[in-house]
């Protein structure tokens, strides 16, 4: 539902909270968990505005809130998110209108004066992971990525038969969820090269990036208790841009026929904001499917999931190679698409994960799977732009190519929200770099 919150024409007295293409207007407020740079102080809750953050546990002491949102705050002014995540959508959309009101332009002089003692600028500020992340589950449901990742492997039934009736999905390995900025080892494995009769042992020889989006489970259920489509979508807090780091060599071993293992499991990355359903609210889209396609069964189908089940989120990857770095440049987009061409919603891969009982918990994440759109130039993995290797993807800045990533490389996803008669909403980045291989 859209509110005053949405208002494209409302304005901070946060001057950079206006700047021209900027992730953090006040229309977003992002929620993450931030230290001061060098300090070993405890991380807190903390609310992106411009290029700022409000420091909530410093605005929870100041006391301008008051009822729900004033509750609220105090406990998204924790070390994670997790205990605000499980308060649900009243306490969210509380705090939400609250901050709203405090940073909006026409706030009292008063409350202004209260609420600058509790920013900090973001370039002084250390990023954490904003949830203690106890369970990872990664989807599969972009049919362009399918397919495209089908040709490669089996070009004659390239598309899964379940594929088009269910979100598909695989459990990840929580621990090594890292936040943007956290740079990894090339992973050493197991492989078997092309005509090979034997694996053999060594660095990954085929790295790949992934874009997703991750979203973030908010109030937790039973064990035994599955969702109907109306309730997932309640426990949907919010978004962040995702990187499922990939070793393309060692998954296409390994993988049958039990699935991604260590191809997967070395590093995922996430951006630190994570930007909530409600600031989204003005993007959503119907939910469609092609006239030929098979109808979602009716606990994957709902009226208002049809009305306005998906988001038009814009997405980009951009690849700085080491040469590009010590250039001073920022390196090439490679690709470009929208989440709007994913094949399944949020809400329908929330009420897959628990239609068997499977029981959630605060703070939960979970990957979209990648991202990839209808034309050669929306793939989500380069294992796609490049079809399997065959093909280089130019990086015209310095004049390198590649058809995997090297070392040194750093790849930097990135995520908005852009119409007519909304405000522009960010996610900021989520980078991470190649290292040399440690075995």
């Amino acid at each position: 539902m859209l509110d005053f919150t949405h208002d494209p024409q409302a304005t901070s007295w946060v001057a950079s909270a206006q700047a021209a293409g900027g992730d953090f207007p006040i229309q977003n407020l992002p929620f993450g968990i931030f230290a001061l740079a060098g300090s070993a102080e405890r991380p807190r809750g903390g609310v992106a505005i411009g290029d700022q953050v409000l420091d909530l546990a410093h605005l929870a002491a100041a006391r301008v809130l008051e009822g729900p949102a004033q509750a609220a705050c105090e406990v998204a002014a924790g070390p994670t998110l997790n205990a605000f995540m499980a308060l649900g959508q009243p306490a969210w959309r509380a705090l939400r209108h609250g901050l709203f009101r405090l940073l909006q332009a026409d706030a009292p002089a008063a409350l202004r004066d209260a609420v600058a003692a509790c920013l900090v600028p973001q370039a002084g500020v250390t990023m954490k992971l904003p949830v203690e992340v106890r369970n990872y589950t990664d989807f599969y449901t972009s049919v362009h990525h399918a397919m495209n990742m089908g040709n490669l492997v089996r070009p004659d039934d390239p598309l899964t038969a379940n594929f088009k009736w269910l979100p598909i999905a695989y459990h990840g390995r929580a621990s090594s969820v890292v936040v943007s900025g956290t740079d990894f080892h090339r992973p050493m494995g197991q492989a078997r090269p092309p005509g090979a009769a034997a694996p053999v042992y060594g660095p990954c020889s085929r790295l790949d990036f992934e874009l997703e989006l991750g979203f973030f489970v908010g109030r937790g259920t039973r064990l035994g208790q599955p969702l109907k489509l109306s309730e997932a979508r309640e426990r949907l807090f919010g978004l962040c841009l995702l990187n499922d780091w990939s070793a393309r060599d060692h998954q296409f071993w390994e993988m049958d026929p039990l699935g991604p293992f260590l191809g997967k499991n070395f590093c995922t990355s996430i951006s630190p904001w994570v930007v909530t359903m409600e600031a989204l609210a003005p993007y959503r889209l119907p939910f469609e499917r092609p006239a030929t396609d098979p109808a979602p069964l009716p606990y994957l189908d709902a009226p208002q999931e049809r009305a306005d089940g998906r988001l038009d989120i814009q997405l980009e990857v951009r690849l700085q190679s080491a040469t590009a770095r010590e250039r001073g440049l920022p390196g090439d987009r490679i690709t470009a698409t929208s989440f709007r061409h994913q094949y399944w919603t949020v809400a329908q891969m929330l009420a897959q994960h628990t239609v068997n009982g499977c029981n959630l918990a605060p703070g939960d994440l979970m990957g979209t799977g990648t991202i990839s759109g209808p034309t050669a130039g929306e793939a989500g993995a380069i294992v796609e732009l490049s079809r399997g290797g065959a093909l280089p993807v130019p990086l015209p800045a310095t004049g390198e190519e590649r058809r995997f990533l090297q070392d040194g490389d750093a790849v930097i996803l990135r995520g908005w929200c852009e119409q007519p008669g909304a405000a522009r909403i960010g996610f900021g980045s989520c980078q991470g770099t190649v290292l040399p291989a440690l075995g």
